[in-house]
């Protein structure tokens, strides 16, 4: 649990994922594409990824991948992040934490 709490808090932007996932690649693709560059943890190519995967599920995460943090804050899903950008909250909670300057 401290690890991913550590990992999460270094960047304004932190993403749990597994490299075979296809919503991990479409959340990673949307922060590109919002001019982001995420601090991305594969799961399945760290040693210690069984044990994250673990903390995440007792932090809420459910499925465990992707889990996005924001400013140090989970903010979870795919569901969730895609339903922050349709409705415009995405972008401002970006440049809060520094992640965007637009």
């Amino acid at each position: 649990m401290d690890r991913v709490t550590r990992l999460a808090s270094q960047k304004a932007v932190v993403i749990f994922s597994k490299s075979s996932c296809c919503m991990c690649h479409a959340i990673k693709s949307l922060f590109y594409d919002l001019g982001v560059n995420p601090s991305i943890h594969e799961l399945d190519e760290d040693p210690k990824g069984r044990e994250m995967e673990k903390a995440l599920q007792r932090l809420g995460c459910n499925p465990s991948v992707p889990a996005v943090f924001i400013g140090g804050r989970l903010i979870n899903s795919a569901n969730t992040i895609m339903s922050l950008h349709l409705s415009g909250s995405l972008i401002p909670m970006l440049k809060d934490a520094g992640a965007i300057w637009l």
